[in-house]
């Protein structure tokens, strides 16, 4: 896909309007190409702040007397004879226009939290995953089967633990690469769900979980054992928080 292709279907990728094809080759041209991977990220800020209402926010309290006063005042000089015309009323409307547009823009210049940026990651992952028939590198619900298949492929060792008798029968893991480095995926299946657990090592203090839901996927997230944890599933969010518990409960505690 060429850069110019990319980007006109950028903002139909970021709607959710492309079929699976065209949502595979953006992705894939994003990943090799840094101008438009840039422009991408541009153009998301864009979209989320529309979609949250970030593009407004109220004015301060102070400003917005300021404002008044001025079209108050501007509105009586207008009113009054010329010799009592006061040149300030030729700078009150500009003044309040200026006003206006600083509000506006200042919410366009914030940028994404790194966290903001690994949520988009990780849920572009799960629905990667789904789409190319690539949901396991190994196939199995044995966990002696699934644990051992890391060995030499990354330089930790995950834990894995099968849920099946909880309902989360385990399908099996692969390799991925988030927040710059390679990680486990392990798969885990719920009824026609499937929940993808993304596991790297962690150097912060064990942390409680958080849960978040976005573009239509909930995510929940924690640091323990040693490790940095992120579940992501269209299950509903009750489920997945369900699952994540008793995922906590069956985990080893770091050595």
């Amino acid at each position: 896909m060429e850069c110019q292709n990319a980007q006109s279907l950028m903002d139909g990728y970021l709607d959710g309007e492309l079929d699976a094809a065209r949502n595979l080759e953006i992705q894939s041209h994003l990943q090799s190409c840094s101008r438009c991977s840039r422009a991408f990220e541009d153009r998301q800020v864009l979209h989320d702040a529309f979609k949250t209402g970030d593009l407004y926010f109220k004015a301060p309290a102070e400003l917005q007397s300021r404002i008044q006063r001025s079209v108050r005042q501007a509105s009586k000089s207008e009113s009054a004879p010329r010799k009592l015309w006061s040149p300030w009323a030729w700078i009150a409307a500009p003044l309040a226009a200026v006003a206006i547009a600083v509000l506006a823009i200042v919410p366009l210049l914030r940028r994404p939290s790194s966290e903001e940026i690994l949520t988009q990651e990780i849920i572009a992952s799960h629905v990667r995953s789904l789409m190319a028939s690539h949901l396991v590198d190994v196939t199995s619900s044995d966990t002696h089967t699934v644990k051992p298949w890391f060995n030499g492929k990354l330089d930790f060792s995950p834990p894995v633990v099968d849920l099946a008798n909880e309902g989360f029968r385990l399908a099996g893991g692969r390799l991925d690469y988030l927040n710059n480095r390679p990680v486990a995926a392990l798969i885990y299946q719920r009824d026609k769900h499937f929940i993808n657990v993304f596991i790297w090592p962690s150097e912060s203090k064990p942390a409680d979980t958080t849960a978040v839901t976005r573009q239509g996927y909930n995510l929940v997230h924690w640091n323990g054992s040693g490790m940095t944890f992120w579940a992501v599933s269209d299950v509903e969010r009750i489920q997945l928080e369900k699952f994540v518990s008793i995922l906590k409960s069956q985990l080893p505690n770091p050595s």
